[in-house]
């Protein structure tokens, strides 16, 4: 048997979630803790998104760690490799790189529960580990349809996310299926390169303009030594953004943004079939709305066409979709979204009495907070089910669920716990307070199928309210929600019951 790697905390991943938990538990004076990383740095979707155009839709102000501010942003939305630095800069700043495992994949995680702990197999050994930490990231796995004949076509054929680094757009006829969030950055990009261009779009998105511009060198100096004035530009961004998550919450206010949208697209669209094509009939925000100055005048450009016909078949040089229309392409890219409400992590993850935690949310995951699971003691679950936002920087919600992890690894220590897990009461209540929030909102009255959805139809991906109310809930802990137990006292009554280990 190989031999089993210890420490009392396992962190899964090493992008925002993996390297704000980390800090926050040195700084708790808590230092027997490692980071597993399949990748070889640290970063996360920021490290593996590297196409043309990638670029955060958030403002960097308020996309970056609260304890970690960067007064060098150099433009008010920050582009990928930016990004990459910053939180490179981060895991060297606060000495996290002598934690981190890399190309470590996890295959496989175990609760035991003779010894009350954690058995996590990963692609370079095995380990154990009272707590485990999953901060896998919610855009880590990619979505690519299964497509009739993909197999059989010769040309080069990868998800935005694998980007090759060797890839050559310059004169070739490319063909991009999808147009969310990613696709509206690299297609603007490769479309004065290409010879041709024809993108499949399945749904027409809302886009509205990017406001973005360079920080000024001047402005970078007052940021770095006057921190109180980045602080109070993150609070304005802050506040400017939770007032349009009033508007989700009151779909009739989202006419504004909607009308915006609108403007946006007929400064560059003057053809009116075009403009047919890339107008959502549903109510903006239903979707993730998207910001783009560069999408429709690419989109108007004479060497892309749009289809807006299913894709039905792949042959060895060409597409062909539902109404008949084939394109010849020598590249596919696919711009189709990551697995979202279907959790890759959740079929690897056994908790007790051996239940797969995909089989327990069964398509529809739930959990207290949106952080702890009931049955899976002592995991914690960064950006789990109804933390995600459709408006604002996921870095806050990121952050309050790492405030309620250390509320509760402090009251484990408080009462000389060792095994802690939500009640089934408390998650069923978070789940159902969550459920009658959500009620009214432009996700679910919104007339769209979108991937805040799960195959229930429920909306299991974002949290309803606004960001404080969540970070209210977040930073108490209710030791009442919870249920512990001593080690010790639980080895000794299954050692007095029962003899031998589970079979790994």
């Amino acid at each position: 048997m190989k031999p089993i790697n210890k420490a009392r905390i396992i962190i899964i991943g090493s992008g925002f979630a993996g390297i704000a938990a980390a800090v926050r538990l040195k700084q708790a004076g808590e230092n027997d803790f490692i980071i597993l990383e399949r990748g070889e740095d640290v970063g996360g979707v920021w490290r593996d998104n590297r196409y043309p155009g990638c670029a955060c839709d958030v403002e960097s102000h308020l996309y970056s760690l609260s304890f970690a501010p960067n007064p060098n942003w150099s433009h008010k939305f920050s582009s990928q490799p930016e990004i990459y630095a910053y939180l490179q800069d981060c895991a060297k700043k606060f000495d996290l790189i002598s934690h981190v495992r890399f190309r470590h994949e996890v295959k496989r995680m175990e609760w035991n529960e003779d010894t009350c702990e954690w058995y996590v197999a990963t692609s370079q050994g095995d380990f154990n580990a009272q707590m485990v930490v999953g901060a896998f990231g919610a855009l880590s796995n990619p979505a690519i349809p299964k497509l009739k004949g993909l197999d059989t076509f010769a040309g080069e054929a990868f998800h935005s996310s694998n980007w090759p680094k060797n890839f050559e757009p310059k004169g070739k006829r490319i063909a991009v299926i999808g147009t969310g969030a990613s696709a509206i950055q690299f297609i603007p990009a490769l479309q004065p390169e290409v010879d041709y261009m024809t993108v499949f779009q399945r749904t027409p998105a809302w886009v509205v303009g990017r406001p973005d511009q360079k920080i000024s060198p001047t402005k970078q100096k007052l940021y770095s030594k006057f921190p109180l004035l980045q602080k109070a530009t993150r609070l304005g961004i802050y506040i400017r953004r939770e007032l349009l998550g009033i508007a989700f919450r009151n779909p009739k206010y989202m006419k504004i943004v909607a009308k915006a949208a609108l403007s946006n697209m007929y400064r560059s669209i003057k053809d009116p079939v075009l403009r047919e094509k890339l107008t959502p009939d549903y109510i903006i925000g239903c979707k993730r709305i998207l910001q783009s100055n560069v999408y429709y005048p690419a989109m108007a450009a004479p060497n892309v066409n749009v289809v807006t016909s299913e894709v039905v078949e792949v042959t060895e040089d060409s597409i062909i979709a539902a109404d008949g229309t084939e394109a010849k392409v020598d590249s596919i890219i696919f711009g189709t979204g990551f697995q979202i409400t279907d959790i890759p992590f959740a079929r690897y993850i056994f908790g007790k009495n051996g239940q797969r935690l995909a089989d327990v949310w069964a398509g529809s995951p739930k959990a207290y907070l949106g952080t702890t699971v009931s049955g899976f003691p002592n995991l914690f679950i960064m950006q789990g089910p109804n933390t995600g936002l459709g408006h604002t920087s996921v870095i806050y919600m990121i952050e309050a669920q790492i405030k309620q992890m250390m509320g509760v690894l402090k009251h484990m220590q408080k009462n000389q716990l060792d095994i802690i897990e939500p009640s089934m009461d408390a998650q069923k209540g978070f789940v159902e307070n969550t459920e009658k929030s959500m009620k009214g909102t432009v996700w679910t009255s919104g007339g769209c199928k979108s991937w805040y959805l799960d195959h229930t139809g429920r909306n299991s991906t974002l949290w309803p309210g606004s960001t404080y109310s969540f970070r209210r809930l977040a930073s108490r802990v209710i030791t009442g929600n919870y249920v512990g137990d001593q080690a010790s006292a639980k080895m000794k009554y299954l050692l007095n019951n029962q003899s031998g280990s589970p079979d790994r």
